[in-house]
């Protein structure tokens, strides 16, 4: 069983228990799910791309992917105070215009019922990549939110550190 410690007590706490593996009960679903996750990456620059995850899967409350996605942004070089800020970027001067623009997209996108993708925001990230790049940004937030769901669905949690 996977714990968490409390920062209070320092006592271990036992995670929750995952309900259900798509690997193992929908593996034909969860082939295709890595193969959409490997096509959607392509061309995105790595460290923009686990920005992306890391933000999705903040908003998302996704623990399994937030933790995932941080440690592989520090394989890249991702600095951990812009990784800690993720949740207040827009109060931050270290995030380009770039990441500001894919930052912005990802929080539209994820939040599709709080007023959909405005039309500035899309225009933004259109000025920042080009037309193929846009795509695969989108493919990359689409895909990151469908992992999301699957983790919090499943009550995936990360391993114990």
């Amino acid at each position: 069983m996977t714990t968490i410690e409390n920062a209070t007590d320092q006592a271990p706490v036992p995670a929750p228990a995952q309900r259900i593996s798509l690997p193992d009960l929908a593996p034909e679903y969860y082939r295709a799910m890595r193969a959409v996750d490997r096509h959607s990456r392509t061309g995105v620059d790595p460290v923009l791309a686990e920005l992306v995850k890391v933000h999705a899967s903040m908003i998302n409350g996704c623990a399994f992917c937030i933790d995932m996605h941080a440690t592989d942004a520090a394989k890249h070089g991702e600095q951990d105070h812009r990784l800690l800020s993720l949740p207040a970027w827009r109060e931050t001067p270290w995030f380009t215009a770039r990441e500001r623009a894919a930052l912005a997209l990802t929080e539209s996108i994820t939040l599709l019922t709080q007023g959909h993708v405005p039309d500035a925001v899309y225009q933004e990230a259109a000025a920042q990549f080009e037309e193929a790049e846009l795509a695969q940004l989108i493919a990359l937030i689409a895909t990151i939110n469908a992992w999301n769901r699957i983790g919090v669905a499943s009550r995936l949690s990360p391993a114990a550190k």
